[in-house]
Formats: structure tokens, sequence, C-alpha cells
């Protein structure tokens, strides 16, 4: 953790929707006048996904047919950790892009699957935003929670989570519902070790549970909307909070612990709002201050 030089992250499963939550975050930056620099989780995969297939195919020849992104094996885990640390120590480190399709191939010109060069940051940031799936990892070998600052987890309950995933990747990807599901159950040991862990150290989670019946994923034909779910936000530590205040702001909000309030779904982006941007002006004035 560094006063100087702030890291927020973001971290959840494929699926869970912290793509969403990384626009809240940067509707803040903007807002605010707080420059920040960005990590996306994908840039520190190990493989590019021609390699990844390989190593998938050399796993299970071993016999291990678990090998998945959630796991350490198939990330740069100590380099993210070292990135973490050196923006840290100094307010800079560098990061690249996976490009996933086609109009991102047009966008960094590369072809889709693979990765773009290693860049630099820009200088003179306040802020580092990471968003993706190992940025709270706590692991024998790597401890990338303990840089962070402000971790926010997005956990939207299992099913949600696998219809959100198989409704993206169909969409947007074009992979076929048998592939996403072979995925889902390849990746499950793994989810289960780095993923779900993660969520313990994280300093607020951000829970959408669906109103709707949503027993079975896999022939789900929507997704739920957030006026059809429920959002519970859970504090690490909720001293300080102002759970009357935001009660009182977000309509039809309830306390269920005394460190959680539930909102409605569709509530979610001005709760965030409302808990998020006194914590990051917090963050920015303080390391303002110092320099």
């Amino acid at each position: 953790m560094s006063a100087r030089h702030p890291i927020i992250s973001v971290t959840g499963s494929s699926g869970a929707g912290t793509t969403s939550v990384k626009k809240t975050f940067e509707q803040i930056f903007r807002r605010e006048h707080v420059k920040a620099v960005y990590i996306e989780g994908d840039a520190f995969h190990r493989y590019d996904r021609a390699g990844m297939k390989r190593a998938m195919a050399e796993a299970a020849a071993r016999g291990d047919h678990h090998f998945s992104h959630f796991g350490p094996e198939a990330n740069l885990l100590p380099e993210l950790e070292a990135v973490f640390r050196q923006y840290a120590a100094s307010g800079t480190g560098r990061t690249r892009h996976y490009v996933h399709d086609d109009e991102e191939a047009a966008r960094y010109g590369v072809p889709p699957g693979t990765f773009t060069e290693w860049e630099n940051f820009e200088p003179d940031s306040d802020v580092l935003f990471y968003e993706g799936l190992h940025g709270a990892v706590v692991t024998e070998q790597v401890n990338v929670a303990q840089y962070a600052d402000l971790k926010i987890g997005v956990v939207p309950v299992i099913n949600l989570e696998w219809i959100q995933k198989l409704h993206r990747d169909r969409s947007a990807r074009g992979y076929s519902t048998e592939a996403i599901t072979d995925t889902i159950l390849r990746r499950m040991p793994d989810y289960v070790r780095y993923i779900c862990p993660q969520f313990s150290h994280t300093d607020i989670n951000f829970q959408r549970v669906p109103t709707v019946d949503t027993s079975n994923p896999f022939i789900a034909r929507w997704i739920p909307t957030p006026d059809e779910s429920m959002v519970v936000i859970r504090f690490r530590n909720p001293r300080g909070i102002d759970f009357s205040y935001l009660l009182s702001m977000i309509h039809d909000s309830f306390m269920s612990r005394a460190n959680s309030i539930v909102i409605p779904g569709g509530k979610q982006d001005l709760a965030m709002q409302l808990i998020l941007t006194p914590m990051i002006m917090r963050l920015v004035e303080t390391r303002r201050r110092m320099l």
C-alpha cells in the first residue's frame, strides 16, 4: 500500500460484471479530474490464444483437465505483483493489452487472440486502476492484495455469473453453449482455489442476486435485468461508513447485517458513486498533500 501512489483493484470472475464497474470508476475519475493508469487483468495471461490451446492440450496429455486462466500456471502473477510493487514505490510500471476480437484488433493493430507490446504507464498519474481476475490474489508464491489500497469484489451469485458469461461469450465472441459449459467445468477447481478466496481480502463486495428464477443458467434466454435483482454490499470494515446516509439516499434499501446493506439492483451505480467517490478522493488528496 502506498500513500504517494495508490492502487485500486477490482476483481471478479469471467462474466461477473467487472467491466461495468470499471465504467463507473472511469466516470468518477473523469468527474473528479483524477488521472488514472489502467491494467486489464487479461494483459497478464501467460499465453496468447493459440499458446493457451497448446498449453491446455499438453496439460490434458498429462492428465490435468482443469488447466485454466483462473490458475497461477496460466498467468504472470509474479510479474503482476512486481508491477503493483513498482507502482506503489515510484508511480511507474508497464502493461499491455490482450486483443479479444476484430474491433480491438483494428484499434490496436494486432490480430485477435494476441498481445500488444509492453508499454510504460503515462507519467504523473494519481492512481493505478486494475480490473481483472487476480486483483486481490494471495498464494504461497505471490501476494498481490497487499499492494492495493482499495480492493473491490464483484461477485454475482454463481448462476447469474454463468448466465452473464454464457450470453457474453455467445454474442460477443461467437462461442457455442457447449464450449462455454466445458470452460466453466474446466475452471471450477481454480475458481474455488484462487478466485473465491480473494473476496475475503477485498474491502467491499458487490454481489448481485436475481429475484427471478435462474435455476438452470444454461437454458436462460435473458440475463436478469438490474430491476429484477438486489445487490448485497458488504464492507470488510464498516467503521466510518455512514449507513444512515446511504439508507436515506437509496430508496428501498435496508441493512441485512451490521456490515452489509441491500439495495435494488437498479441503484448499484448510484450506490457505487456514493460509496466510492469519497474513498477515491481521500486516496488522491492524501497523495497530493504528500507531493
